[in-house]
Order: C-alpha cells, then sequence, then structure tokens
C-alpha cells in the first residue's frame, strides 16, 4: 500500500521493545537513489536521550521495522540507553 510521506510528520516512534523514542519531525530522501534515507525525530524521550544543543536525531531508514498509526523501529542495545553521570 502507497501513502504519501507527509502521512509521517508527527507520528510517534517506538522501538520494538516498547520504548518511545520521539516524533517523526522529517523525512530524509535520497533522490539519486529513489528512496527514503532516514527520519528526523525531534521532541525526544528524555529519559532515553540527553542533546545538547541539539534538537532531534535521524534514524536510518534501515533500522524500521514497521510503519502504521505508529512508526517501529529495532531496538539498538546500548544506542537507546541515557548515560548516568
Amino acid at each position: 500500500m502507497k501513502s504519501p510521506i507527509t502521512e509521517m510528520f508527527g507520528m510517534h516512534v517506538y522501538t520494538d521493545k516498547a520504548v518511545y523514542v520521539g516524533d517523526v519531525d522529517d523525512v530524509i530522501i535520497n533522490v539519486d537513489g529513489k528512496k527514503i534515507d532516514s527520519l528526523a525525530i525531534s521532541k525526544l524521550n528524555p529519559e532515553l536521550i540527553e542533546l545538547k544543543n541539539f534538537k532531534g536525531i535521524k534514524i536510518p531508514y534501515r533500522i524500521i521495522l514497521a510503519v502504521g498509526d505508529v512508526v517501529i523501529i529495532r531496538h539498538l542495545v546500548g544506542s537507546f540507553e541515557k548515560k548516568e553521570d
């Protein structure tokens, strides 16, 4: 099934272990390859990721498992864990 990319804007992003990551802010397209390269994620879960002087992260499209009412990505061990000081 095909749907417009704009429908992804604002979707919540979760890992496959049901951990909220953030919301889709933008879609980065590889024009030469005619495919989606990554998703720009904002409104990040502060318990997961702490960013200084940044508003978001890019999630490579290759780790996306499903897109429906929400976006499900692979849970990468160590990638989505806030480091304690």
